[in-house]
């Protein structure tokens, strides 16, 4: 079923509706966004930026692209996708944010899981880069240059939220959301990526007992663990997913160089995947 247009962009000066008017999004007070030639609009205002050039670089970019196309994470986007399709009502169109979306691998893998419904989807991160990326590969889905500290959707009008190994804002998902949409939530487990970590540091600190806070505005639906193992052949492969990790920054210059020594390695992939409903005000 073809991809339905996502209309529920949010002016990030003032909240209004922005609609579509030739190449710009304008609101009523007359804001104007232009959208790039790569089909994408940037919806982050100069003052809401903490650096010049925030989130992922070009590089980390390609190295997330390049990886995530080998089919490492495979199986969790498939989770991911059962869950958000799995209460969806047939002919109804299913509206879904992934907030911090990076190149737009999740959505790409949604929209071919759900293609026989009508999925209304929308990107969002704050790396230019990211974005640009994922609007070169999917042109039906809307990608925006954002922040999820003011995400520049309409009040009420998402089914789901994916947030993807990335920096919630809990009172911004419950304020996009229908009343009974769900969040779906992506954290490393305690044993992620176990194997590279041991080669990366001296030693691993103990892992403290998991205590997620409950997100206000919410209520749980249940989290499931997945846990499997991947083999990645070959140092540029290892050095691409060092580099979409936090732990290319955290590692030491000799940790770093022991990775990049590994000409393979076989990890294990321990994931946390929590669901909740948006409680109604």
């Amino acid at each position: 079923m073809p991809a339905k247009p996502f209309t529920a962009l949010a002016c990030p000066l003032d909240g209004a509706p922005l609609q579509r008017q030739g190449g710009s999004l304008r609101c009523p007070d007359g804001h104007c966004f232009d959208l790039a030639a790569q089909g994408y609009v940037n919806l982050l205002p100069v003052q809401n930026k903490r650096s010049r050039d925030p989130g992922d670089s070009k590089e980390m970019v390609a190295a997330r692209r390049r990886f995530l196309e080998a089919g490492h994470y495979k199986p969790i986007a498939d989770a991911v996708a059962q869950a958000v399709l799995a209460d969806a009502v047939p002919g109804r169109t299913l509206t879904c944010l992934d907030a911090g979306c990076g190149e737009g691998y999740y959505l790409r893998q949604l929209a071919a899981a759900g293609d026989a419904l009508p999925l209304a989807l929308l990107g969002l991160d704050i790396s230019k880069w990211a974005v640009q990326a994922a609007a070169k590969r999917d042109l039906h889905t809307a990608w925006v240059v954002g922040s999820n500290a003011g995400l520049p959707v309409l009040p009420a009008t998402l089914d789901r939220v994916l947030c993807m190994f990335g920096f919630p804002v809990y009172t911004e998902f419950a304020r996009v959301l229908r009343r009974g949409g769900e969040l779906l939530q992506v954290d490393a487990g305690p044993d992620h990526l176990r194997e590279l970590r041991e080669v990366i540091y001296p030693t691993l600190k103990p892992e403290r007992p998991a205590a997620r806070q409950m997100p206000p505005g919410f209520e749980p639906l249940g989290t499931d663990t997945l846990r499997f193992q991947i083999h990645v052949d070959g140092a540029s492969p290892i050095a691409d997913l060092l580099a979409m990790t936090p732990h290319l920054y955290r590692a030491t210059a000799e940790g770093r160089a022991r990775a990049a020594a590994l000409t393979a390695l076989t990890m294990t992939v321990d994931v946390r995947l929590g669901r909740y409903r948006r409680l109604p005000d």
